[in-house]
């Protein structure tokens, strides 16, 4: 072997593994989150009972790490375009961390509840900036298929929460939970430290003044109209995961008369539906383009929504809820590399952060729609008219996203 083919194979050695680093540091990240929001539903009664709070004040606890998120993802997606994506990924790590642990130590409403909102800050940058570096990492030809590895992040952590919180949170108590939460801060922590920025970033964070990340959102006629675009698909995508999730188990035991623990077996066969859908869209996404990817999903969403609506059966509603699940979440696994190669490096995370974080906020009146409507007409009329929100999806794909499969990253 010659000097130049083994430096050329160490080189390759060194990216590759670089790479997967930064996958495994991104994917542990979003599987954090998971866990935590997943633990933190599990517990609230115990929570509850425990510091004398009423149900409002329970309720609380979740839609204020939820806000933290939001303003989480808007200011680290934003820092780290400035400062980088790894540093600021350690930072949302640490302070997700700090905040964790006081809340096991929590006395009270007031404490717990800005301990919560605080974790809920660090827990926003995961998902934009962890995408952001896997995207920045790998290859262009694989750029779609790793992104959903990201997406699955979350599966996995939810996953992890619903088997463990019920074994665990009788034996060490919600405070023990809290404190079993630092474990993966931890270790994703650790992984951090051997991931550095990626060389990209570091390439044009030195050609001189930069402009403010958010108005490159709207620079011209070309990112204007992704932003948009982007913000649509994100505001639909989380509008219809949240009002089917947060209702399926009603919908399941109100109108079929389920138990809850039937309910809870065909949600996890949704939920396991979610999964593979998120993995296929990346696969596919690689394969045919991002566009078509995205259509395909979305009229199925459109389709399978709609006859989840009118299934009567125990059969046809476990089937059908792990197909309506593939294409109602799948598109998730498609945002990484899409808004990665529709925004400038310097304002990528801000673009994943920002964008994916207006469509969390709209998302979050899903369960109040869906339930306005179930009360007002029936659950299947609801879940009919929640189809049709994904028709603008499919418009907003047509004529206000570009296909960009395969380019290098600006």
């Amino acid at each position: 072997m010659t000097a130049a083919s083994s430096s050329t194979g160490t080189d390759t050695s060194s990216k590759n593994g670089y790479a997967g680093r930064a996958l495994v540091a991104s994917v542990l990240g979003y599987a954090m989150d998971g866990f935590d929001l997943l633990i933190l539903g599990f517990m609230l009664p115990v929570i509850a009972a425990d510091l004398h709070l009423s149900s409002a004040q329970a309720g609380s606890l979740v839609t204020w790490t939820l806000v933290g998120a939001v303003a989480g993802g808007v200011i680290f997606g934003v820092l780290s375009d400035y400062f980088g994506r790894v540093r600021m990924l350690t930072w949302t790590i640490l302070i997700f961390a700090v905040f964790t642990g006081l809340c096991a130590l929590a006395q009270g409403y007031t404490d717990l509840l800005a301990y919560r909102t605080m974790a809920g800050i660090g827990l926003g940058g995961e998902f934009g900036i962890g995408m952001t570096l896997v995207a920045e990492a790998w290859p262009a030809s694989q750029r779609a298929r790793v992104s959903s590895y990201v997406g699955l992040g979350w599966q996995l952590g939810v996953l992890a929460a619903a088997l463990l919180t019920p074994l665990l949170l009788p034996l060490i108590g919600w405070r023990g939970m809290f404190a079993l939460g630092l474990l993966p801060a931890v270790v994703s922590f650790f992984v951090r430290r051997r991931v550095d920025e990626p060389a990209l970033f570091t390439g044009r964070v030195t050609r001189g003044k930069r402009k403010l990340p958010l108005t490159l959102l709207f620079a011209n006629g070309r990112t204007t109209r992704a932003s948009i675009g982007v913000a649509i698909l994100c505001s639909v995508q989380n509008f219809g995961y949240y009002g089917l999730m947060i209702w399926l188990p009603s919908y399941l035991s109100k109108t079929f008369g389920y138990s809850l623990t039937r309910s809870g077996l065909w949600t996890a066969v949704t939920v396991l539906g979610m999964a593979c859908g998120i993995w296929l869209f990346g696969a596919a996404a690689d394969r045919f383009g991002r566009k078509p990817t995205f259509l395909v999903y979305q009229a199925g969403a459109v389709v399978m929504v709609f006859v989840y609506a009118h299934l009567t059966t125990p059969v046809a509603l476990l089937v059908g809820g792990a197909a309506m699940g593939v294409f109602v979440n799948g598109m998730i696994g498609g945002y990484g590399a899409l808004i990665s190669e529709l925004f400038p490096t310097e304002a990528r995370a801000t673009a994943q952060n920002v964008l994916f974080n207006v469509g969390r906020a709209v998302g979050g009146f899903g369960p109040v729609v869906v339930g306005a409507l179930a009360a007002r007409y029936s659950f299947g009329a609801a879940l009919g008219l929640l189809a049709s929100i994904y028709l603008l999806d499919i418009l907003a794909t047509l004529f206000l996203i570009s296909e960009r499969r395969g380019v290098e990253l600006e």
